[in-house]
This record gives structure tokens, sequence and C-alpha cells, in this order.
């Protein structure tokens, strides 16, 4: 089976053929009991529509056929991608493990592939909804908190720098990681609405520049995210509303996506952003209610936040006259506290992601952030 789903490109990486794009091809050629498989990049509702076809039975086998394809689907039943990805996880994770003994690798290649192995083998232990997984490259994930299928409000954490599959969690400051973070506003959601039917999403979906050099100056890579934000956002399951919550270059990617975003997407939260590259919020061009919080002592503040020759992500969202709603983030600290338990930053998320608007700190200690939202407190 690992010779016809792509993973020999695991093991042979001199071929150059990523395992993802070697399972494509296999895709592309296969058939399912008779019938045709839908294109890997076709509509949502049509890879649903497939799924809608096929027995709990038939799904399983077809994702343990096909389970780099199958777990990124936008589409497929969430349960039959959490299926799929826990498989391609444990597969991926003896690949790397077997390159991390293989003596013709360099020593650091041996120990960057174990790192991989014990990333993926945490993140294929049972029980966790991993809504997408590929290890193409420095890899790309996504995991599911709480019930998407029955959410009626979701949550997307989208990260900034130095994100990919290893960085995806972390043991040592665990909050600086998406799944750190997504924890967090899931357990200060729950607390705060505990009937509330609310889902938060740790979102590694697209491939961060590493460290802050030219890659984080610029939209080139933000671009190619804001492409998989938008497919994730209209492809999520249900009617629920989306807020995402976009820290760092995160707030680059949500910026370029935002004009483009489902109308579903009811709020954009900027949290250190170094720009969105827009002068305004006017000029994001987005339906969604934008939101922005700094904290005092967060190095991104002394980032010009210009845009000259591509170089830049325009102007500071916290700024007076880009127009954001200011979010008070008293008691977060430097650029990488705002999912910190007992910040008001955190607080203020979990109340934006459950709806409860009126009680919203804003950053001016007035309401002003809260002006002209409909049943929301106003000072």
């Amino acid at each position: 089976m690992l010779a016809t789903t792509g993973w020999t490109a695991v093991h042979r990486p001199e071929a150059g053929v990523s395992p993802r794009a070697a399972a494509l091809t296999v895709w592309t050629g296969a058939r399912f009991e008779g019938r045709s498989l839908p294109a890997a990049d076709a509509p949502a509702r049509t890879v649903a529509r497939f799924f809608a076809g096929l027995d709990g039975a038939q799904r399983a086998r077809l994702a343990e056929g096909h389970p780099l394809v199958v777990g990124n689907l936008d589409g497929a039943p969430v349960a039959t991608r959490y299926r799929a990805n826990l498989l391609a996880l444990r597969r991926a994770a003896l690949a790397e493990e077997a390159r991390g003994h293989d003596v013709a690798l360099t020593p650091a290649d041996r120990a960057t592939a174990v790192r991989r192995a014990h990333r993926f083998s945490s993140l294929a232990e049972p029980g966790r909804q991993i809504l997408a997984f590929d290890p193409s490259g420095g890899g790309l994930v996504a995991e599911v908190f709480g019930d998407v299928d029955e959410a009626r409000r979701i949550s997307v954490i989208v990260p900034g720098v130095d994100t990919d599959a290893v960085t995806f969690e972390r043991t040592q400051r665990r909050l600086t990681a998406p799944v750190g973070m997504a924890q967090s506003l899931y357990e200060t959601e729950r607390a705060a609405d505990p009937a509330g039917r609310t889902a938060v999403i740790a979102w590694a979906g697209y491939a961060a520049p590493t460290g802050l050099g030219m890659d984080a100056a610029t939209g080139r890579m933000a671009v190619d995210g804001a492409v998989r934000l938008k497919s994730l956002a209209a492809a999520l399951p249900g009617d629920a509303s989306i807020a995402l919550f976009c820290h760092s270059y995160g707030s680059v990617v949500c910026g370029v996506a935002a004009h483009e975003l489902p109308r579903r997407v009811t709020d954009l939260v900027v949290a250190g952003s170094p720009g969105m590259r827009a002068e305004s919020v006017a000029e994001l061009h987005t339906s969604a209610r934008v939101w922005a919080a700094r904290d005092e002592g967060d190095w991104i503040a002394d980032v010009p936040h210009l845009e000259v020759g591509g170089l830049g992500h325009g102007a500071d969202p916290v700024s007076p006259g880009f127009g954001a709603r200011l979010l008070s983030s008293a008691g977060a600290r430097n650029h990488t506290g705002y999912f910190e338990p007992g910040t008001a930053s955190l607080d203020n998320f979990a109340k934006i992601g459950t709806g409860a608007f009126g009680s919203v700190m804003c950053a001016t200690g007035d309401g002003a952030c809260r002006a002209g939202i409909s049943g929301a407190e106003r000072d």
C-alpha cells in the first residue's frame, strides 16, 4: 500500500517528488469501486456530493487507500479526514524514523528526521482531530478542538513566522505555538460560555517565512497562505460564523485574504501585527469586523509600518487612522503573550469567539471598539 499512495517519495527524497505530489498523481489516475474520483481541487460541494454517496465502510477504505489526499480534501466529512490524517501521520512518522537511522544522510538531516518523527507521532495520538496534514517541505497541519460539525461559532488561529509541522506545538513555551494558542482559546471560550457550541482550529496550513528575513518583509508567502485560508473558510462544514485570530505575520495573510473571504467570516482579529498590506480597514474590502491589539512591550511596534517597493506591510493596524476596533491586551507580555491565561487579550478573544461583544474591553477604556455592533453595550 505504501508504494501505491506516494509514500515511497518519503524514503527517496532525491527523486524530487514530495509525498503529497506523489499521492495526488496516484489519486488522479485511480478509480474507487468503479467510480471516478473527484479532482483534488474540485469545489467542496462537488466533493461533498461524492462522499454523500458512500457508506461509512467505503469512506474508511478510501481514507486508508489515499490518506494524503482524503485528509486534505475540502468537502470530505471531517471524521473521514481525521481518520485519513492519523494514518498519514503514522506512516510519515515511520518514514522519518527510518531516515533518522540512515547513515547516508548528514547528522543534521538525521536529527531533523528524528524531530519530525517525534512530532508526527505526537500528532497521531488517539483522540486528536487533525483536519489537514502534508509532510512535504516543512509540513502543513491543522487541528480541531471541539466539534466543528456542530459548532455555531468557529475560531481559527492563523500563526506567523517560524511555523511548520515541527513547531506546530511545543512543550516549552507552549502558548507561543498554534496548538497551545488554540487550546488556550478553546478552554477560555468554554469557560466563558459552557453551553455554547464553539470550536477552535489551530491552522498551520501555509508555508510561513523562516525568521525575520526577506520573506517576512514581503507579501509573497502571504499570497499563497491567503488562497489556502480562503479555501479553509469556505469549506468548513455547516453555516457557523468564523472568527480569524491572526498573529504577527499571520495578520498579513489575513489582510491579503480579507477581500475574498466568505461572508461567514464575521471577525478578523490581529495581534502583534506588522501590517495587513492595507492603509485602512476600508482598503481591506471586507464585511468582517476588524479588531486589533498590541501589547506595550511588543517589539513589532518598532517595525516600520509602511510599504515601499513590495517591502513592508502597510499601515499600523492599531493606529487611529487605520480604523480597526482597538482591543485591550493588558497583561500580555511582549510579542508572544497574547494567548496567556489571565490577559485581557485572551479574554477579549474568547468574547469575540463566543459572540459576547457587549463585554469586550477596549484599549481606550471606553466602549469605542464596541460601537455599531448590534446588542453590544456602549459606555
